[in-house]
């Protein structure tokens, strides 16, 4: 891997769209979660709920992701399946407002997420179409960045209207049409979609067959510490039951919203600082494993139980700096290991593992919680985080 000269541009209208969209689409679903473990908990749903409306959403979504990553390597035009998913994903979203159970808003996050499985490798591949190899790291990572972005401005926007509407969920849930459907609009207007040309068309399963070695061996660690990478919605329902006896529980929802927008500033800056970085060093994989063993160190602090602001919020930042290293890497790292041409089954399928990961995570974190103690719960998935790190050190090009 080279670097890009300076003079190469990377930071054209397609990755400005893409990072845009991103940031908008995120502000809308990350203002739902920020107030969504509150929300349950009034409607009578705990944690085991919250673990399995996330997991379960990711989980479904995987089929959609390798199904829409088949299908976009084959397709003269990806745009307007990207378009369709962030309309779903908004729609679907906005729908939590008229929930009553907990059904419900399990309903309408899989339909979410059925949205983001569809557009998800089609967008990325046509950022990959059209930024040099060498500047993978800072094209992902930007595009992480204004995703993140968004993510910061969901839980500040999320206490906003919370205070302005007499907290009233449901309006906040209606609110989030209003970046959601603006998503749609800027990528239907900014990003450029490159010819491409005729494709020999093959099944699935010679698709798959035929992706990199190395790639298949990437997506092992990945695997690895997404069963253990659990739902940072957790996180919020962590702090929120950490910091109610000292608190009182409203205080402590408004502490914990306060602690996931730390969190996702770490997350902003370190998506772009850690793709920038491994744009410059010899092998992306370093970042990548340090990002995960990052991880393992969140996990461990979270077994202590803490109802330590200072510590939760450490925690929190950790939590924030592992997330966007192992977004823009992962990413970065299977652009690189796989030809253009399968550049949509390679980032379908890293997106299923992800997607498989989330869902055994989530809901085992969330039951092994319920069921037995917070030592138990985060220990299982510091443990594989470490495992994860070491998988991807091992990898050869």
């Amino acid at each position: 891997m080279e670097p890009t000269p300076a003079k190469t541009p990377w930071l054209n209208r397609t990755v400005l769209g893409v990072g845009l969209t991103s940031l908008f689409s995120d502000w809308s679903h990350e203002t739902a979660t920020a107030v969504l473990p509150a929300f349950l908990a009034i409607i009578g749903a705990g944690p085991a709920w919250l673990g399995a409306i996330e997991g379960i959403s990711d989980g479904l979504s995987s089929f959609t992701k390798l199904w829409a990553g088949h299908l976009t390597d084959r397709l003269q035009k990806r745009k307007p399946l990207v378009i369709f998913g962030y309309a779903v994903t908004a729609l679907a979203t906005g729908s939590f407002a008229f929930a009553t159970q907990a059904y419900d808003v399990l309903f309408g996050r899989v339909l979410a997420w059925l949205g983001r499985g569809v557009r998800s490798p089609s967008k990325k591949a046509l950022l990959a179409a059209d930024v040099p190899p060498g500047a993978y790291g800072r094209a992902f990572g930007f595009e992480r960045l204004m995703d993140t972005v968004g993510a910061i401005a969901g839980p500040l926007t999320a206490l906003w209207l919370l205070n302005v509407t007499g907290h009233s969920y449901r309006k906040v849930f209606l609110y989030t049409l209003i970046p959601g459907l603006l998503a749609v609009a800027i990528f239907a207007l900014l990003v450029r979609e490159r010819p491409i040309a005729a494709k020999a068309r093959q099944s699935f399963l010679t698709g798959l067959r035929t992706l990199p070695v190395s790639f298949r061996r990437m997506l092992l660690g990945v695997g690895v510490f997404g069963a253990g990478d659990f739902s940072h919605t957790l996180l919020i329902l962590y702090a929120s039951r950490a910091l109610t006896p000292a608190h009182g529980p409203a205080r402590a929802a408004s502490l914990a919203v306060a602690l996931y927008t730390l969190h996702n500033i770490f997350n902003a800056g370190s998506a772009y600082l850690s793709g920038w970085l491994s744009d410059f060093l010899p092998q992306r994989k370093y970042v990548l494993a340090a990002g995960y063993a990052v991880a393992g160190i969140a996990a461990i602090l979270l077994c202590t139980g803490t109802q330590s602001l200072v510590l939760l919020a450490v925690i929190f930042i950790l939590a924030g700096l592992y997330k966007g290293t192992e977004d823009a890497l992962e990413d970065s790292l299977a652009a690189e290991f796989v030809p253009k041409e399968q550049h949509g089954m390679a980032f379908g399928t890293l997106a299923a593992v992800n997607a498989v990961g989330d869902l055994i995570s989530s809901v085992t974190v969330g039951a092994l919680w319920s069921a037995f103690n917070v030592q138990t719960a985060f220990g299982a998935s510091a443990f594989l985080s470490f495992v994860g790190a070491l998988l991807i050190l091992r990898l050869r090009r």
